[in-house]
């Protein structure tokens, strides 16, 4: 699948698709990752343990019967798996440890090889987080803060994985962003089963990081339950062993949505109450009391300055037309997927596809959320 479809970039990394194979400890080698993931974006490899405390730990688990990855030198074990990948994937590693120093050690050999590092802050096995590792690192999260800055002085993409509902998710969030991560890998982990999907639209209006998304993404209908509410990549794990063709199966289906679409995580409408604040691109005119007021209100706009601001980006482009609209303008439409032949009848005119528009409107909810930042205000969403 070539890039250019999907143009997912962070940092030195590019990503083919928006679809990954999440790190197993024990499990997630080299190996694996080249015969379940020969078709995904990225493939997160680990966990290792790099530290005394966490091999150890890490023994332990084995002895009860977990897998682990344990070596006396996982350095060297890490840039033998790192080059030994064989997909076209980007490749991520994901570590743990109870001190930094081997973190940076880490960091600088994975920068070298093109790849990400990956802080593992999700690990909630208690040999781990009795020893202040994984999950535990949430508990402190100035102290993780520390450990990203420190991490990120090597110059390495750098991905924090974190279990979701443990703390405070959106300023876990924005706290992880201002300390300089690129990524953010969520398990969207909540009681009971399935995907905690409000709180993947909570943190995607909290942060533009790069996010992953994981948790029961078993086809491609919970895939795209994500991406509708934000995420810009999901990972899979164990369900790979059930089906092994099914992370060629998600490409091949999202790869088809975004061709045919043009924008293959674009959120719901947000009068639904389900779409993040990119979902903004399809919101009409803020004329009458609807949801679009308190959605731009946790941005910091009026609805003057929100009405400016998509007028200000349909200038100049195909947004701009659309007199038998509702509004008289394509930049108030609804996304493609809802029924209008209003909106359909100016895009056949214009002969404007239905992914063109999409891609649009893409541009136009990432201006939004950009001229938004650039408020003294700033967000106001919690």
């Amino acid at each position: 699948m070539p890039d250019e479809l999907f143009d997912l970039k962070v940092g030195y990394v590019s990503f083919r698709n928006p679809i990954a194979l999440a790190p197993m400890g024990g499990m997630t080698d080299s190996e694996f990752a080249n015969q379940y993931a020969a078709d995904a974006g990225l493939v997160i490899l680990g966990g290792y343990n790099l530290d005394a405390r966490t091999r150890e730990a890490a023994s332990q688990m084995a002895a009860r019967g977990r897998e682990e990855f344990i070596s006396e030198d996982p350095l060297g074990l890490i840039e033998n798996e790192v080059g030994s990948i064989k997909t076209g994937s980007a490749v991520a590693v994901n570590v743990r440890s109870t001190t930094i120093e081997p973190l940076l050690e880490a960091a600088a050999i994975i920068r070298d090889k093109g790849a990400i590092l990956e802080l593992d802050a999700h690990c909630r096995q208690k040999e781990i987080t009795d020893i202040g590792a994984g999950q535990a690192l949430l508990k402190d999260v100035p102290g993780l803060c520390e450990w990203i800055r420190m991490i990120k002085g090597t110059g390495v993409v750098l991905s924090v994985k974190i279990r979701g509902n443990v703390v405070g998710d959106t300023a876990l969030a924005r706290s992880i962003e201002n300390a300089g991560a690129d990524i953010l890998h969520v398990d969207a982990m909540k009681q009971g089963a399935g995907a905690d999907l409000k709180l993947i639209k909570e943190i995607r209006d909290s942060t533009r990081m790069f996010l992953i998304c994981n948790n029961s993404v078993t086809n491609i209908d919970n895939a795209k339950e994500m991406f509708a509410r934000g995420a810009d990549m999901v990972s899979v794990a164990r369900a790979v062993l059930d089906e092994p063709e099914l992370i060629s199966n998600l490409v091949r289906d999202i790869s088809s949505i975004q061709r045919d679409m043009g924008w293959y995580n674009a959120p719901k409408h947000v009068c639904r109450g389900e779409g993040d604040l990119r979902g903004l691109a399809f919101c009409c005119l803020p004329v009458k009391s609807c949801p679009v007021h308190s959605n731009i209100k946790k941005l910091g706009l009026t609805p003057q300055q929100f009405a400016d601001i998509k007028m200000d980006f349909a200038k100049g482009t195909m947004l701009e037309y659309g007199d038998s609209t509702c509004f008289g303008s394509l930049v108030w439409c609804c996304k493609i997927s809802k029924p209008c032949f209003l909106r359909d009848g100016v895009l056949e005119t214009l002969g404007l596809s239905d992914a063109e528009y999409m891609r649009l409107k893409k541009g136009l909810g990432d201006y939004i959320l950009e001229q938004a930042g650039k408020s003294a205000s700033g967000p106001k969403n919690g």
